[in-house]
């Protein structure tokens, strides 16, 4: 045989072996999605909740083209996320009823609720008032499905305790419920040009929340200080104690600005600012105790960090401590807080961008293997 004749055999042998090897991971890409989409964590909303609540503190500390890259990322994840969930309720039917019927982990889809939110206002910030409206009623249809049918779940499922309030998952209803009174307040109720005294919705909403996030806390509490705690009860999700706090500062810095909806309303101006500022200093106060506790998991106990959908759910908080101190700032005329919050939002940023690279990288060796 010639070289050329060589050559050309050898480029055909080369070119047949790709072509196996292409059909070979295109069989095996099929079972890996499957596996994929049917173990898919319903707290995975988080990475939605993550991103733009980032996105959102960095529009309103007024770095424009950062928010609207991070934005861009949620046009992305917000629908994919919701086909994968769609998916998995009509492919895994079963597994998507384990986790509803489980009361360890059917607070998680509460983050659907607050992913939406948060979608809303990210779209409201650029103008588009009428699809945060119609996202808030989306978010608060599933806010009214989820909220007894969770805590149904916890009353007559709950056989073997399962649920154990030190996971934080259950602080994920405290959550969904405080975005429905940011983004009803700010933008859709306004966009909806309802009568003002429908208004009254979003302080009762504000205090369902922090009725809820005042039993919960002191449950949570009680299983810190009063029974024996393990490295593996240290959680990403349990930073969602100080991001629930956070949440609910924003929401109640938001019905301090329209305290006028009614004469009503106006009249509850001084509980809510001395709540809110309460309820401040007590998510302030818990971010060195959550620090304290990584530093005893993995520099004491030496637990490696390695990537879990959990993750987003410790970026989260510290995006929303970050906006809500910059609102708090503001409305205060304390502008020392707004270092803090600056500060607080590129924390939140590069604990955002570790955690994407810890997913692309965990996608990747997974997809590989």
């Amino acid at each position: 045989m010639n070289e050329s004749g060589y050559l050309r055999g050898a480029a055909e042998a080369h070119a047949t072996a790709a072509d196996a090897r292409r059909v070979v991971a295109s069989h095996a890409a099929g079972p890996w999605i499957e596996r994929a989409v049917g173990g898919l964590d319903p707290g995975y909303f988080a990475v939605v909740m993550a991103t733009g609540i980032v996105s959102n503190a960095f529009f309103l500390e007024g770095y424009r083209p950062l928010s609207d890259a991070l934005f861009a990322v949620n046009l992305a994840a917000y629908p994919w996320l919701w086909f994968l969930t769609v998916w998995r309720a009509v492919r895994f039917r079963r597994a998507m009823a384990t986790d509803l019927l489980d009361p360890g982990r059917v607070f998680l889809f509460f983050t659907t609720v607050a992913a939406t939110d948060v979608f809303a206002m990210s779209i409201g910030l650029r103008g588009f008032a009428g699809a945060a409206l119609a996202l808030w009623l989306v978010a608060l249809a599933l806010w009214l499905a989820l909220i007894y049918f969770g805590f149904a779940v916890l009353l007559f499922h709950n056989h073997e305790a399962r649920a154990d309030v030190i996971g934080g998952a259950w602080l994920n209803a405290i959550v969904g419920t405080q975005s429905l009174v940011i983004v009803g307040g700010a933008l859709a109720l306004p966009a909806a040009h309802v009568d003002r005294q429908f208004f009254i919705v979003l302080p009762m909403l504000w205090a369902v929340g922090l009725a809820l996030y005042g039993i919960l806390i002191v449950l949570m509490c009680q299983r810190f200080f009063f029974t024996a705690v393990s490295p593996d009860d240290v959680a990403p999700p349990l930073w969602v104690v100080m991001g629930a706090a956070a949440i609910s500062v924003n929401a109640g810095l938001i019905l301090l600005a329209d305290s006028g909806a009614t004469p009503f309303i106006a009249s509850l101006q001084p509980f809510v600012g001395g709540t809110t500022l309460a309820v401040w200093a007590w998510a302030t106060w818990w971010i060195p105790l959550l620090l304290l506790l990584g530093v005893w998991k993995h520099g004491v106990h030496r637990r490696p960090l390695d990537y879990s959908p959990l993750l987003w759910s410790m970026v989260f908080p510290l995006g929303m401590y970050a906006a809500a101190t910059l609102r708090l700032s503001r409305f205060a005329a304390v502008p020392a807080l707004a270092i803090w919050s600056s500060a607080m939002a590129w924390t939140a940023l590069a604990a955002w961008c570790t955690t994407a690279a810890g997913l692309v990288f965990y996608t990747w060796r997974s997809a590989r293997s």
